[in-house]
């Protein structure tokens, strides 16, 4: 079999076809191939909803690193009161034979000692128009209907009201230093407002945790 000249060429890919542009990337498999000169917050992927979602043409506010939550000191004896009620607990259950409950006490007592016991991380945070990306993850002002200011010692915080009832605040720290602009960027959008302890809030405070 010959295979003519003009045809063979033809078969050979030249080098403008071999080459695709950043800029002209197509959308594969539900992923958008991004340029290199795309933004951090266009960049941004949005978790929990099973896809990569990119936040185009927004503008990045201001950002910061803060740990995820407050460490509060605990003496020996807090470890001794967790003890006595962890023991208390235990007799009861086995008194009465409720299994179940005695398994769901020291679940939980494992747990609060891990968690008290496991450093914060630190999370990196970008306020853009949109919303909040918080570690890669965008949280929307249509989702919160106000903001409020909480202080605890030296450490600062902006809680998210949410607009559903029964969803839960959002806490986000935030440095000193860089206060009256985290501020001033929640406020161009969401009304600022008074905020109080809810009665969990105020439990955690009371225990330490």
């Amino acid at each position: 079999m010959v295979v003519s000249k003009d045809k063979d060429e033809n078969m050979k890919p030249t080098g403008e076809e071999a080459v695709v542009p950043v800029e002209e990337a197509e959308v594969v498999d539900g992923v958008e191939v991004l340029g290199e000169g795309d933004s951090l917050a266009e960049q941004a992927r949005v978790e929990g909803t099973g896809q990569n979602v990119t936040v185009e043409g927004e503008q990045e506010l201001v950002s910061w690193d803060a740990e995820e939550y407050i460490v509060r000191d605990k003496t020996s004896w807090w470890y001794v009161g967790l003890a006595i009620v962890i023991l208390l607990l235990s007799g009861l259950a086995v008194l009465l034979q409720w299994w179940t409950f005695l398994a769901v006490v020291v679940l939980s007592a494992i747990a609060l000692v891990v968690y008290t016991c496991r450093p914060p991380r630190v999370l990196h945070y970008v306020l853009t128009n949109r919303g909040l990306v918080e570690n890669g993850q965008l949280r929307e002002y249509a989702n919160y209907k106000a903001f409020g200011i909480l202080r605890e010692g030296p450490h600062f915080a902006i809680m998210l009201v949410p607009r559903k009832r029964f969803s839960p605040r959002v806490t986000v720290f935030f440095p000193k230093s860089q206060g009256e602009a985290i501020v001033d960027a929640f406020g161009a959008h969401l009304p600022m407002e008074e905020i109080e302890l809810d009665m969990i809030d105020k439990i955690i405070k009371f225990l330490r945790i």
